[in-house]
């Protein structure tokens, strides 16, 4: 069935070249999403997804109120929510495998609505910026080709992406919105930013260096967070990249180096030095090959739990 912009079948073609004249509701929900300020959410309440990972909820969670992701140039987040359970997913794409990653949200919301005749399926595209290889444009299509083939009608609501995410100063291009929440109760999707991004950041980042595929992190009835088991070959050139100075680092391990937060170099020397301190985290890390478990404490923060404690 077809992507429905209020209820009128979208031409996808037409919206991935002119979005701005195409249809203006979109548009002007895009410039309402860009003057916001970013709120900073905390840990409380928060399950925060990390590149090529997703989880999904609904409002009965007593853990996990809001779902959030950032750090987002090229990358789209995208948010599905069904209106009558309140089930929601995010997730954090790059362009890896986007087709089967609609697929994975898809069916993460449908097993979360077990009643899916009443209300309907909400989309929300935020990411990208008009960035020099054009790869912001080429996964906002492949992500509305994906879901305007799918069996369900999907409602775009939100499409702050790619021209309509971007912000030019002094001759350089950057995304308005590099983080989006969404609050589970209430259906709110907002400019956030992320202090905490939950447990073992470097680890998982490590994984998706290495070319994992996308990820669900999150079982809602349980209420836990599952991280790992990762299996991966030893990083070539650890040492090489280690020893470089910023600047080569940012220019070779960024899709779009003049756009990035200032804390990516930081980040991918911890991603990088995990991968030399664990070339082998099948048998470092998960030599039982289960996962680390994880669920909030009473101070909202996610704590490890072992397999003998659920």
């Amino acid at each position: 069935m077809p992507l429905l912009v209020n209820g009128r079948r979208v031409d996808v073609s037409q919206l991935a070249r002119e979005p701005l004249y195409a249809y203006p509701e979109l548009e002007e929900r895009a410039k309402l999403l860009r003057s916001q300020a970013a709120q900073t959410v905390g840990p409380r309440g928060l399950l925060y997804v990390q590149q090529r990972e997703f989880a999904a909820t609904t409002p009965k969670d007593g853990s996990v109120s809001i779902l959030g992701s950032d750090d987002a140039t090229t990358c789209h987040l995208v948010v599905l929510r069904h209106t009558g359970s309140g089930a929601t997913c995010l997730t954090h794409c790059d362009g890896s495998d986007t087709d089967k990653e609609v697929l994975l949200v898809t069916n993460a919301v449908r097993v979360l609505s077990p009643n899916a005749e009443y209300g309907r399926l909400e989309l929300h595209l935020v990411g990208g910026f008009s960035d020099d290889r054009h790869l912001s444009q080429e996964l906002t299509n492949q992500l509305l080709r994906a879901f305007d083939r799918l069996q369900d009608n999907v409602h775009l609501v939100t499409f702050c992406v790619t021209e309509l995410n971007d912000r030019e100063e002094k001759g350089n291009h950057y995304p308005y919105v590099y983080g989006i929440a969404a609050n589970v109760k209430t259906g709110e999707i907002f400019h956030a930013t992320f202090p905490d991004k939950g447990p073992e950041v470097d680890l998982r980042s490590a994984s998706i260096l290495t070319g994992a595929q996308m990820v669900n992190i999150y079982d809602s009835r349980k209420e836990q967070l599952y991280i790992g088991p990762y299996f991966w070959m030893p990083f070539p050139h650890t040492d090489f990249w280690l020893e470089q100075d910023d600047q080569y680092l940012l220019q070779n391990l960024s899709t779009s180096p003049q756009a990035e937060p200032p804390h990516f170099v930081s980040h991918i020397r911890a991603t990088l030095l995990c991968l030399k301190e664990h070339p082998f985290p099948d048998k470092s890390l998960f030599p039982s090959r289960r996962p680390w478990i994880y669920c909030k404490n009473e101070d909202g923060l996610w704590q490890r739990v072992s397999s003998e404690q659920i």
